[in-house]
């Protein structure tokens, strides 16, 4: 089965706006988070002040425990220019909120990060009904992969399978739905089978809800090789997932503007939907921080959408609101890109065009 956009919903909007002007998604949550310096107590909250284990670094509980600081994160780059604000679910799946023992709580996590940001984006739109928000509903890559072994001795070995990731998948795509999101979003791809697994769930409940939203694919180049981590170019890794048909597709994390842009390119080349990046704001230094300045990342932005690269643009690693609306100003009176003719694809491609 395909996961279709549907035309005749209002939240089909996004796509419409997506082909009229440059969207602009939303940066870092992580980063935002750090800068609040929280504590073990604090992700813990009133609720889970008796859990058996450390939970600190658990940011998606925060939309429990702090959702105070969540909403203002969303609010703060909703003021900078977001039009698609996400889910702060990156890791809300069963499979990964395991690692704190808390998969129990995937369901409520996603549903209360939802309401959250439905919340924020509401409260934008309210003010500008000319220029609606979005809320794009998060699945993040798990902390497992199901194409790679994790053990070098056992190159057969899994650690997950495909099953059990769309059985997390689903539970958490129905909260997201349940929560009132706009799109799913499935983000930061490094391992294509996992990504399949995601399509798989998210197209399982739309049927069994009867309900199609419009959804986003975004991988991640995991260094200079040009491929993700199971091992394919940016080109191959777009085929490998085009029957789908999303409404747009992309690349974030993992590198900055600079470095992330000839893949960027490679997608725009050969992509029949949109498409879209959001890179890291450069590389980490040796601290472990992220150097680029707004303005700079700014430029790179520009010119990605100056060469009819790009319909939707934001930030990763280490990006702010400040990034956010830098990026915002520079690109708002640009045009978005074209999506291209058949003919015009298989020329990029290096075939030649059917004689019509």
């Amino acid at each position: 089965m395909r996961l279709r956009v549907t035309k005749a919903s209002s939240k089909a909007d996004l796509v419409e706006q997506a082909k009229k002007r440059i969207l602009i998604l939303d940066g870092a949550m992580g980063t935002m988070i750090q800068r609040h310096k929280l504590e073990e107590n604090d992700y813990r909250g009133h609720q889970y002040a008796d859990w058996h284990c450390d939970i600190k670094g658990n940011n998606d509980l925060l939309a429990i425990t702090q959702p105070d600081v969540i909403r203002q994160i969303h609010c703060d780059y909703l003021e900078a220019g977001a039009d698609i604000i996400e889910t702060n679910t990156f890791n809300a799946t069963t499979i990964s909120m395991a690692d704190y023992d808390m998969q129990a709580l995937s369901k409520e996590i996603n549903l209360a990060a939802a309401r959250l940001a439905r919340e924020a984006a509401d409260l934008y739109t309210s003010k500008t009904p000319d220029k609606p928000r979005f809320v794009a509903g998060v699945l993040g890559p798990t902390s497992k992969t199901a194409s790679i072994s994790p053990d070098v001795n056992d190159p057969g070995k899994r650690n997950v399978t495909f099953d059990q990731l769309v059985d997390a998948y689903k539970e958490s795509t129905l909260a997201l739905i349940d929560g009132g999101v706009d799109c799913i979003l499935i983000e930061t791809i490094f391992d294509t089978l996992n990504a399949k697994a995601a399509a798989f769930a998210v197209d399982s409940v739309f049927e069994e809800r009867q309900c199609e939203l419009p959804v986003m694919i975004s991988g991640t180049i995991t260094d200079a090789s040009g491929r993700t981590l199971s091992g394919q170019t940016a080109e191959a890794f777009y085929y490998s997932m085009r029957h789908i048909e999303p409404a747009s597709f992309g690349l974030n994390c993992a590198l900055g503007p600079d470095l992330l842009r000839q893949y960027v390119e490679e997608i725009a080349n050969v992509s029949e939907c949109l498409v879209s990046a959001h890179p890291n704001a450069g590389l980490p230094n040796e601290f472990g921080e992220y150097d680029m300045t707004p303005n700079e990342m700014a430029v790179h932005i520009k010119e990605w959408v100056e060469s009819g690269l790009v319909n939707i643009v934001g930030g990763c690693c280490g990006s702010t609101p400040e990034h956010i609306s830098a990026i915002a100003k520079v690109v708002a009176s640009l045009a978005p890109r074209q999506v291209p003719t058949l003919d015009k694809r298989m020329r990029l491609s290096g075939l030649e065009p059917f004689v019509h």
